[in-house]
């Protein structure tokens, strides 16, 4: 992992309580449902990530718990550095907090992830169905 990287990790881990791990070289972070507004301000204003470059989500079925990951992949244009972010979703509960004050890129995204997956973004501008 790029030592850049390792910091921010560490700072992710620390103040948010991520998990981290590495796989083909890409970084992948797991955090709380309830930290990942803080955790997406705190990468764009504090490390250059301007850039949410994709969000999808991912239906681990039949495993229940959590059955979804959402998936934000950010980039640092500036340091050249990418970095994503995973909320697991229990089936359970199907409602995380909207990006869409940080990243307005997560509008349409956040929409059509509640077609495709019936995930919430509780506070989310215009939630109605695609």
């Amino acid at each position: 992992m790029d030592n850049r990287l390792e910091k921010i990790v560490k700072v992710l881990q620390e103040k948010a309580g991520a998990t981290c791990e590495e796989f083909r070289g890409e970084v992948h972070v797991f955090i709380d449902p309830g930290q990942i507004v803080d955790a997406l301000t705190f990468l764009r204003d504090e490390h250059e990530f301007s850039l949410l470059s994709a969000m999808t989500a991912v239906d681990y079925w039949p495993k229940q718990d959590p059955r979804f990951h959402v998936i934000y992949q950010l980039t640092s244009l500036t340091q050249n550095l990418s970095l994503q972010l995973r909320v697991p979703v229990s089936d359970g509960r199907l409602k995380i907090p909207t990006a869409t004050q940080v990243f307005q890129a997560a509008n349409w995204r956040e929409r059509e992830i509640l077609d495709m997956f019936g995930i919430e973004f509780d506070g989310h501008p215009d939630p109605r169905r695609i």
